[in-house]
């Protein structure tokens, strides 16, 4: 019997408007505003992410393990990873791992505009 059922993420970010505003428009849905510092994304299949204001966030070092290492990143499947990648780049992503060894690894890996590592992975 489980203890709990799954809620949602949550990312703690400078700026939940805009950044709530990038996730919805890689992965689609309605946002809810519940006041200026936490914002819920509802994605399509019933997924949720929540955007919370910390002022103070400091972004991950991606891929550091000794001191302000990542703590977590979200997977997005793509059917045509060139093309999700023209589409986050033009949101402001910045790419930290886009070498996907000719295909061979099928992922790649950015930064959202807060500095939240995410990848696209080919489905």
């Amino acid at each position: 019997m489980p203890i709990a059922t799954y809620g949602l993420v949550a990312l703690d970010c400078p700026d939940p408007e805009s950044l709530t505003a990038f996730y919805q428009a890689v992965l689609g849905g309605e946002v809810d505003r519940y006041d200026e510092d936490w914002y819920v994304l509802h994605a399509p299949g019933g997924s949720r992410i929540a955007f919370q204001r910390a002022t103070d966030h400091r972004p991950p070092e991606w891929p550091r393990g000794d001191r302000n290492s990542q703590q977590g990143h979200l997977d997005l499947d793509v059917p045509d990873i060139e093309r999700a990648q023209e589409a986050v780049l033009a949101l402001g992503a910045t790419p930290l791992d886009i070498d996907d060894r000719g295909g061979e690894r099928q992922f790649r890996v950015y930064a959202d505009p807060a500095g939240h590592p995410f990848c696209l992975c080919l489905k």
